[in-house]
């Protein structure tokens, strides 16, 4: 950043000129700045994704998970900011991750909308960017796109389905949808393994309180036929422990359960679909992540700024996802904080020759010296 005093810019400017901060930079960005930072980071994450084998298991199947998050911030200087869903002052933040069964998330798209932007706004476009991108990475597995409700629209199946990739969406249980598992047979209901769920040996089935069964659905039919989506429409019951909860006006199909549809065209099984599903979760954890370090914050009153500032908390994300991937397996799906405690944050000194001491019997020495050696380098302690 050091910009103003490099070189024979002393020539062309009089008087003494203080270094360029990084805020000062950012400040300066446009929108087309920021679009060009995303992606110029989403091709950096695709080499890091291929050299640092981010995404074992790619080749046989990836989940890409869209989410947002309201970031409340204070004060009425930050441009954008809005109340939005919920009822609170910020900025929308819009990510999309990558990851395996065999491996933790990265991030391969993000965006900043202005704080009343609906959850699902851009979500499209988001996702074909996200495509795009782990494409770029060589991942030649089947690609599922998992969200909830608010992503559940006939703009990102057909953004899916126009990109060659499945879809897995929760569904708001509208009056259609609410017929639709009344008209499913008692008998097509299959128990779970769910909360504390156990195994009937004897009857080699789930005794549990969860139970799954499906129907085809056809969604979107308010919109145009070009509009209309006929796929899978998976439910999930558990049984209630209380009348307190059941929702006004749902009539005696809801009073004894609990249902959680789900509107995918995937291939695989009914349980295993919709446990899969569920594991859409994964994402929660990387906005715990995210605010754990440099999301902690937005911390420009400038639109611009701050969105370039969330694509650089993206990109530090993946690049400490990296140096656990090389450090060791535990390391690889440890929270970032921890891959920071354990290899960045190291309780070290230079001494004379330039050799690092570590504590004794430091834990995780051998992982930092596999990083070392993954990075071309030996570490002399």
């Amino acid at each position: 950043m050091d910009v103003l005093r490099h070189g024979a810019v002393s020539r062309a400017f009089s008087g003494i000129r203080a270094p360029s901060t990084l805020g000062t930079f950012l400040r300066a960005f446009t929108w087309g700045h920021v679009r060009q930072l995303e992606s110029a980071v989403r091709a950096f994450t695709a080499n890091l994704v291929r050299h640092c084998a981010l995404l074992p298991g790619a080749d046989q199947v990836v989940f890409l998970d869209i989410d947002s998050k309201m970031k409340p911030v204070h004060g009425y200087a930050k441009q954008g900011a809005a109340f939005g869903c919920t009822r609170q002052r910020g900025l929308h933040v819009q990510i999309v991750t990558a990851s395996t069964p065999v491996a933790a998330p990265v991030i391969v798209a993000s965006r900043l909308r202005k704080g009343s932007a609906g959850s699902g706004k851009g979500a499209a476009h988001l996702i074909a960017e996200a495509v795009n991108t782990v494409r770029a990475m060589s991942a030649v597995g089947q690609i599922i796109v998992r969200g909830d409700s608010a992503f559940c629209s006939h703009k990102t199946v057909s953004a899916c389905r126009r990109l060659g990739v499945r879809f897995s969406f929760t569904i708001a249980q509208r009056r259609k949808v609410r017929s639709a598992i009344d008209a499913i047979n008692e008998a097509a209901w299959t128990a779970i393994k769910y909360t504390d769920a156990v195994f009937d040996e004897d009857g080699q089935r789930w005794v549990s309180d969860a139970e799954v069964a499906e129907t085809a659905y056809t969604a979107f039919t308010g919109k145009p036929q070009k509009h209309h989506a006929t796929a899978r429409l998976l439910v999930r019951r558990v049984k209630r422990l209380g009348q307190a909860h059941v929702p006004e006006r749902q009539g005696e199909l809801f009073t004894a359960h609990r249902f959680h549809a789900v509107f995918t065209d995937t291939a695989l099984g009914l349980a295993e679909a919709e446990a899969t599903h569920r594991r859409h979760a994964i994402i929660e954890q990387v906005f715990a992540d995210l605010e754990d370090s440099a999301l902690g914050h937005l911390p420009s009153g400038k639109f611009t700024a701050n969105a370039a500032w969330l694509t650089l908390a993206a990109l530090a994300h993946n690049l400490t996802r990296a140096l656990g991937a090389l450090a060791s397996a535990f390391h690889a799906k440890a929270r970032t904080g921890t891959v920071r405690r354990h290899l960045i944050a190291v309780p070290a000194h230079l001494a004379t020759g330039a050799r690092t001491h570590l504590p004794d019997r430091w834990p995780w020495q051998g992982a930092l010296e596999n990083l070392w050696t993954a990075v071309g380098h030996r570490l002399r302690t």
